[in-house]
């Protein structure tokens, strides 16, 4: 029967009835409305083998379903079209939240910034996900969502796999959850990994990709804010570098230098304490020069006692976390001020441990690891600087003292009187004279006149103040400057002077003093004329019988 059919399909407009055991078959072409040509056929079955079919209602018929047809046709079609289109919007509007999701990170210049725009944008694009950001460095007080990268030591751990592999991981759990772990990457290193957790319903393929994607994008934005941090705080780094070596160079005055590197590396590091030590080397301790913690000022340790015993032997910085965990280790300096964080560096001189900066914070892991490495560069200019100034000391002791006796020149002596002049109400001046050295000298030889000239000096330094300046005027003849003491008490040290130097000198020599003074009352009486009134003075000593004091 269907050949039949198909038959009066392709010849006639309408098949006249076909018998069909007690069944009659008519037949009618439905025909398209663009080709012309048939692509379906209406029948009509009936059982009364005497029915009349009116072929125009055949017709009628074939157009109504042709009609019917093209609508349901045209309305499926458009509603594939609508489907598509929306499909497309959707994909566009993804492209574009990627795009400007993308857009977000790159132009972020802050490490924090990026990611919180990471995790956030993250959530945002993948509703009812869990994003999770594990860092194998420390910015987990950033957001509750960036944790850190702990190895679990598990072949089921994906966050691991993907960090070690490289590449992406991805597992489904019991609950048919899908979790995917992405490398968190730029172009210089992994730095962690992004992983979302979804349900499988909600999982489509497509979120692979985009994942991805923007894995990579937000890996390069970090990397970027990372390099652009990293070297803003080079740039810092050199700029306090400069400032504090410019500084340091204004100034070749050890006590300045200290307390300014104190100021100024409590600044840098935003520290709550701070010492620098130096080793003293008649004692052999490290001595605290400056600090802002005044109980341990001047205080002295020995080179093997705690931190600064640790850096002393390996000649190399410190860095403790946290002091508790260190307690076994002894520290005045942590225990006083009950600092947790510490970072110490040595402060060389000649490839030796001249000294030592200690930095401290009460607060632990306050000191980062650029901080230690920042102190190191600090400490080798400020023992440049140090070094500088002690070889200036050096220099200008060497130019003010008398290389045999040790005591001053006598520039200096005329130089301290003049300026004393200015700012005392009176002092006094003693000219001591060692009686018949010219003999001591052809008797001994003049090495033994060397020699007395040195226990006479020694003497003189042992029976003044420190305040008092001693001085070699010239030959066997040397002076002392009291400042703020009159007559009197300037005759009573002299007369000390002139005992022991009877007493303790060998081969025995006796000493003649002369001495004079001033008194901001007098009329102006330069140096010159405080000199000349003592040498005066000790002539007289001399020519009434020598080994006496005189006063002019």
């Amino acid at each position: 029967m269907a050949g039949s059919i198909s038959e009066a399909v392709r010849t006639v407009a309408v098949a006249g009835p076909q018998s069909s055991g007690d069944r009659l078959v008519y037949g009618v072409p439905v025909i398209s409305r663009s080709a012309g040509l048939p692509f379906a056929v209406l029948g009509l079955i009936t059982t009364d083998r005497e029915a009349v079919v009116d072929s125009s209602a055949l017709r009628a018929m074939s157009l109504h379903f042709r009609s019917l047809f093209y609508q349901s046709f045209e309305r499926l079609l458009m509603q594939e079209i609508t489907a598509r289109h929306h499909l497309q919007d959707k994909e566009n509007e993804r492209k574009d939240a990627l795009f400007q999701t993308a857009k977000r990170l790159y132009d972020q210049i802050d490490v924090s910034s990026v990611l919180k725009e990471t995790v956030q944008s993250l959530e945002g694009l993948y509703p009812g996900s869990t994003i999770e950001l594990f860092l194998s460095q420390d910015y987990t007080a950033v957001d509750s969502r960036v944790k850190p990268l702990v190895f679990k030591h598990s072949s089921s751990d994906i966050c691991a796999r993907a960090f070690l592999e490289g590449k992406p991981v991805s597992e489904r759990d019991e609950a048919g959850g899908i979790h995917l772990a992405v490398p968190f990457s730029g172009k210089q290193a992994v730095y962690g990994v992004l992983q979302v957790s979804m349900t499988g319903e909600q999982w489509k393929e497509s979120n692979r990709a985009s994942f991805m994607m923007l894995a990579d994008t937000a890996g390069s934005a970090f990397e970027n804010a990372k390099l652009y941090e990293q070297s803003n705080l080079l740039i810092g780094e050199l700029q306090v570098i400069n400032e504090l070596t410019k500084r340091l160079n204004q100034s070749l005055k050890l006590s300045e230098i200290f307390g300014f590197a104190t100021g100024e590396l409590l600044q840098v590091f935003q520290a709550e304490f701070c010492c620098i030590l130096k080793l003293n080397k008649q004692s052999g301790c490290f001595e605290v020069m400056s600090g802002n913690i005044p109980s341990m000022l001047h205080e002295q340790f020995s080179t093997d006692y705690g931190f600064c015993g640790m850096v002393n032997e390996s000649k190399e910085a410190l860095i403790i976390s946290d002091y508790k965990g260190s307690s076994q280790i002894p520290s005045k300096l942590m225990d006083s001020t009950k600092a947790r964080s510490l970072i110490a560096s040595p402060i060389m001189v000649e490839g030796e441990v001249g000294g030592v900066i200690l930095i401290a914070h009460r607060v632990p892991n306050y000191f980062s690891y650029d901080n230690y490495k920042l102190l190191q560069v600090l400490s080798t200019h400020i023992g440049l600087a140090i070094t500088n100034a002690t070889l200036h000391a050096e220099v200008r002791r060497m130019v003010i003292t008398d290389n045999l006796t040790g005591l001053h020149a006598r520039h200096y002596l005329d130089e301290q009187i003049s300026l004393r002049q200015r700012e005392d109400a009176c002092g006094s001046l003693i000219l001591v004279d060692i009686d018949y050295f010219k003999r001591v000298n052809d008797t001994y030889g003049h090495q033994i006149g060397d020699r007395i000239l040195m226990q006479v000096s020694g003497v003189i330094k042992s029976c003044i103040r420190e305040t008092d300046i001693a001085a070699r005027w010239g030959g066997e003849e040397l002076a002392v400057y009291l400042p703020k003491v009159r007559t009197d008490q300037a005759y009573r040290i002299a007369d000390r002077i002139r005992y022991r130097v009877e007493s303790e000198t060998e081969p025995r020599v006796t000493a003649s003093c002369g001495i004079s003074e001033w008194t901001y009352e007098d009329d102006k009486i330069s140096v010159e004329s405080l000199f000349y009134r003592a040498d005066m003075a000790m002539y007289d000593a001399k020519h009434h019988g020598r080994n006496q004091v005189q006063v002019g």
